[in-house]
């Protein structure tokens, strides 16, 4: 897989250094890719996160030539990022005042509590007549609940499936750790990812790998207390703690844990908090939490889009990652169905960045090669990441181990 990844990693970056010629190359041409996402608030950091990662790519591509339209001239990307405050009114708002402009294409949103209601304004079957929803293109790149794309046809997600990931994971735990027997999870009750996490994919997946499931202690979002939760977790004495939440209330619990003195034989985390703001606020008390992710910085491709995002003060994760990954796939793809991105042609462009997703049966990526599902999801390369000495750490790669 290094290898592959390596090399797709290679074609994928240098797909922004096609040069224009011809006599319209003198010609430039905005083409105009809004990003939306939650900027405020207790999750603020995924926001920053991939606004980082897409003025990164932009810039990157915009240094190598930009993107070729469909007449020759040049277009340069101009990118935007708007804060949706992870809720779902201020989303579909968001979106309304960009698709009245001349963006070509959103990427967004963080939250899946804004995904889902947000698809469902779009148009739900692409060129019917009777349906007065938007017409407009949304590629995300964050809200990771299962399922989601398939409510609109101009809805595109470049999100991992978890529920492979973690029937993977716990089906890797039961042939090397037998010994583990039994599980419990800490849930953020309110916040759609968490919860759906637990419920409809940990939940699931554990009993089949032979797991005892003993219940679950919830809290919210918001919450800065958890000593009762921990005493829930402390009677019923677990081999394995799932916590399904974010960095936030995640590092919380952790660290009430440690007050409590509280241990467990194994930690699994949400695919969300396999990412720097879990290790800038408890790397002590997160060592040795096991988590699947379709991003570590593994291969020259990775480590190079890294460091890009970081020029623009974001770091890169499984939900930035996929930010970056968006912007290319975006470029390549309107370079073949030869966009204008002229003030005219906004509804025209945005019909052959619908179909081109559409068409997509894969894509390159940080990783390797993504698939494309026939409901606009995809299926991504992933690994088992492990907190370790304060960083993230490779543990298992299920392809070549």
């Amino acid at each position: 897989m290094r290898k592959t990844a390596l090399l797709l990693g290679s074609a994928f970056v240098a797909l922004a250094g096609l040069a224009v010629t011809g006599p319209a190359g003198a010609q430039e041409r905005s083409v105009v890719i809004k990003g939306f996402g939650a900027k405020s608030g207790v999750v603020r950091s995924f926001g920053v996160n991939s606004e980082a990662a897409m003025r990164a790519a932009a810039e990157l591509i915009n240094s190598q030539g930009g993107v070729k339209l469909g007449d020759g001239a040049t277009g340069k990307i101009e990118v935007e990022f708007l804060d949706d405050r992870c809720t779902a009114e201020e989303g579909i708002s968001v979106v309304r005042r960009i698709a009245s402009g001349p963006t070509l294409v959103a990427i967004g949103p963080t939250c899946s509590n804004v995904a889902e209601p947000l698809f469902g304004v779009l148009q739900k079957k692409a060129g019917d007549a009777s349906d007065s929803g938007l017409q407009f293109p949304i590629f995300t790149d964050v809200a990771i609940k299962g399922g989601l794309a398939k409510i609109s046809e101009w809805a595109f997600r470049n999100v991992p499936s978890e529920a492979e990931m973690y029937t993977s994971l716990f089906s890797w735990v039961k042939q090397t750790k037998p010994d583990l027997k039994t599980i419990f999870a800490g849930v953020e009750e309110n916040f759609a990812h968490s919860r759906a996490t637990w419920y409809a994919v940990m939940k699931e997946a554990a009993p089949k790998a032979g797991l005892e499931v003993k219940g679950e202690a919830k809290w919210l979002l918001e919450d800065t207390n958890f000593a009762q939760q921990v005493r829930e977790i402390k009677a019923a004495a677990p081999d394995i703690l799932a916590i399904a939440a974010h960095p936030f209330t995640t590092c919380g619990v952790l660290k009430e844990m440690r007050r409590q003195g509280v241990k467990v034989k194994m930690l699994i985390g949400l695919t969300s908090s396999s990412s720097l703001e879990t290790l800038q606020g408890c790397a002590r008390e997160a060592e040795g939490i096991v988590i699947p992710t379709s991003f570590a910085p593994v291969n020259q491709a990775a480590e190079a889009a890294a460091a890009q995002a970081a020029k623009f003060n974001g770091s890169l994760d499984l939900h930035s990652a996929a930010t970056y990954e968006n912007m290319f796939i975006l470029k390549k793809l309107m370079e073949e169905q030869g966009v204008l991105a002229k003030p005219d042609t906004v509804q025209a462009d945005r019909e052959k960045i619908r179909k081109g997703l559409a068409a997509l049966k894969e894509t390159g990526g940080l990783l390797g090669t993504s698939k494309r599902t026939d409901d606009r999801e995809a299926v991504k390369p992933y690994l088992y990441v492990h907190a370790k000495d304060g960083k993230w750490v490779v543990l298992h790669n299920p392809v070549t181990n």
